[in-house]
């Protein structure tokens, strides 16, 4: 299949769009599903339950070298699916600030991602990471990532859908994964929030909260495919 290409801020993007080296860190945390479908209001989309919880994924990641350049980004995503739609949970990608701005363009124009420039700082903390992310100077999240044991690749990696909905569209986009050097452990993982309206938005949820689960990535490559506009019919 022939590579699709855009003109964005003056350069020539191909899609499927390529991350050949990255590092990442996320956590799952178990939130209040009346919260979430309050937030996934109008999108067409639902919460993805266990055990009558919902579930939210934070994470950051660092791509070194990618077709959009070296940037950092922060993901706020709870997971939802389409009603009645078996196989369709993903990821619903609620903001994703980056600090680089050609990534910026491209993520809003070819995927509808709600990407903003922000202050994002990842550094080494203990034997883990610390990702902080500011807004105008304020911080908005802090998440510390401590280290976990050696574990497969396999159940983290593969592919997985992510939700996107901007100006009244729902789209959805197929990401696949190619992790290593995976570390994995049972809760982990520390959040600080700020006082900016994203923070209290993750509070809503129930946020800070133990995390079922943390991950962390020392190798990560990625592709992100041509979004799928879904029609609303299918979306409610």
């Amino acid at each position: 299949m022939r590579a699709q290409v855009y003109s964005i801020l003056g350069e020539k993007i191909e899609v499927p769009v390529e991350v050949r080296e990255a590092q990442a860190c996320s956590s799952v945390f178990p939130v209040d599903p009346v919260a979430v479908r309050e937030l996934l209001s109008g999108t067409g989309l639902e919460p993805v339950r266990i055990a009558g919880r919902a579930l939210c994924a934070l994470a950051f990641v660092r791509h070194l070298d990618t077709d959009l350049g070296p940037y950092h980004e922060f993901a706020f995503a709870p997971l939802a699916q389409l009603p009645g739609r078996r196989g369709s949970a993903g990821a619903y990608i609620r903001w994703l600030p980056v600090n680089q701005t050609f990534t910026c363009a491209v993520g809003r124009e070819l995927w509808g991602f709600p990407k903003e420039i922000a202050d994002i700082r990842i550094e080494p903390h203990g034997r883990g990471r610390r990702c902080e992310v500011r807004l105008d100077g304020r911080l908005v999240v802090a998440l510390d990532v401590p280290g976990g044991v050696p574990a497969p690749a396999g159940p983290v990696g593969g592919s997985m859908q992510t939700y996107t909905h901007r100006d009244g569209v729902l789209r959805g986009t197929p990401w696949v994964m190619h992790p290593a050097n995976v570390r994995m452990r049972p809760g982990g993982s520390r959040i600080e929030l700020g006082d900016h309206p994203i923070a209290d938005e993750m509070r809503a949820l129930g946020l800070p909260a133990r995390a079922l689960f943390t991950s962390s990535f020392g190798s990560l490559r990625m592709t992100f495919q041509e979004a799928t506009e879904i029609p609303v019919q299918e979306a409610r």
